[in-house]
């Protein structure tokens, strides 16, 4: 006889019985049951991540995880910053810059701005400017030529378009036999850039060389701060303390989570909200799976009686149910995390073919930052879901299993 005997009579019991094959259907509906909540579960959190790893190479193409100014306005000796700083393992890369507000206008149309001052041979250091660029190239940012890089929503506001001429009044006033007066000068177009919707990069931020903006803001040599790009982004509030005791009180180090943290804080939670509220689905199927068992049981009485009259203990009685219900769990986990894995894989291109059978769009990106379905399988997500499946399924044995060892034989037999 195959051994153990305690999972081949448990393996029995899970197919299909000429007395009652409506418990085996309510197994199998357990079984497809588990399978659908972990399909569902793993499926969302890959499309929860791929928008999460939307989101984030917008805001780090365009905003540095770090940078490191002085407690006064501006940086001096901004190239002692940066060599400390390239001295240092987990930064990946550094780059000066110097920004500013200012209003910009053209043909009678006036637009506030962010206009930044940057080394354009640094690009790709820290930021990727380079690669959001449709129109013109960043290298043209030439000093002394006075160009311009607008983000493109910025540009259709000021009907601008490349070689066009603009001007960009600093509010910082110049005496002259005038009186007071603005500060102004005249930048011509030579780029545009697309960072995407969501954020406002491609309305409020303008980009021009690094010494046109010390120019423009009577900076001399120095620079309002130094960007830094570190390994894990998400360490950067314990970085910037590092960074702070090693450059001394003087330095005043900021990171991404002081301007955009509490929205990733908000991703995060949301996520893990969704993972227990799913979850609520696989234990669904486990409640099933504990009313089949419980049916089984009743349904076995007298089989069970039988084998404690030949020997079996009260623990072999348990097993024999636990297996039951183990590979309901087990089948059903399995099928649910190759089911998840491959629409999770596949689901962008699922949801664009439904889009284009249907004529329909379910993202547009003025709101949710894409035009399709992002997904990014990431593996712990399926190991841990598929070990709460599992888990949830053995412990819904318990009591089934317990109470088919407790069967007394005198009593399930007495009708029989």
């Amino acid at each position: 006889m195959f051994r153990p005997v305690a999972m081949f009579i448990g393996l029995r019991y899970t197919r299909a019985k000429r007395r009652n094959h409506f418990i085996s259907f309510i197994s199998l509906m357990s079984m497809f049951g588990i399978a659908l909540g972990i399909l569902v579960l793993i499926t969302v959190l890959s499309v929860m991540n791929g928008f999460d790893s939307e989101i984030k190479k917008r805001v780090f193409s365009m905003v540095p995880p770090m940078s490191v100014a002085s407690l006064m306005d501006t940086l001096s000796n901004w190239k002692d910053v940066q060599n400390d700083l390239d001295k240092m393992p987990v930064i990946t890369g550094t780059m000066p810059y110097v920004n500013g507000q200012v209003m910009i206008t053209n043909s009678g149309l006036v637009q506030p701005a962010m206009l930044t001052g940057i080394l354009p041979e640094d690009d790709g250091k820290v930021s990727h400017l380079g690669n959001k660029m449709i129109q013109g190239d960043l290298k043209d940012l030439v000093a002394g030529r006075f160009g311009v890089v607008l983000g493109e929503e910025l540009a259709s506001r000021l009907n601008a378009v490349l070689g066009d001429r603009i001007t960009v009044i600093v509010p910082q006033a110049t005496l002259s036999p005038a009186g007071v007066i603005p500060r102004y000068k005249r930048f011509t177009v030579t780029g545009i850039f697309r960072a995407g919707s969501g954020f406002g990069f491609d309305l409020g931020i303008a980009f021009i060389n690094l010494n046109d903006a010390q120019r423009l803001f009577q900076l001399n040599n120095a620079v309002t701060a130094v960007y830094a790009s570190i390994k894990d982004v998400y360490a950067a509030p314990q970085i910037s303390e590092q960074i702070a005791k090693k450059l001394g009180p003087s330095a005043r180090v900021m990171n991404w989570t002081q301007q955009f943290g509490e929205y990733f804080h908000a991703v995060s939670l949301e996520k893990k909200m969704m993972f227990f509220i799913l979850l609520l689905i696989i234990a669904v199927a486990v409640f099933n799976l504990v009313c089949t068992l419980v049916m089984v049981v009743n349904e076995k009485e007298a089989d069970i009686a039988i084998l404690r009259t030949i020997g079996a203990t009260p623990r072999m009685v348990m097993m024999i149910f636990v297996v039951q219900g183990a590979i309901i769990g087990i089948v059903g986990t399995l099928l649910g995390v190759v089911g998840g894995i491959a629409l999770a894989l596949n689901v962008t291109t699922v949801v664009n073919w439904i889009e284009q059978v249907f004529h329909v769009q379910f993202l547009s990106s003025s709101v949710y930052f894409v035009n399709y379905m992002p997904s990014q399988l990431e593996w712990s997500d399926v190991w841990r879901i598929a070990a709460c499946a599992l888990g949830l399924s053995l412990l819904a044995t318990i009591y089934p299993a317990w109470r088919a060892s407790r069967t007394e034989p005198v009593e399930a037999l007495r009708y029989e």
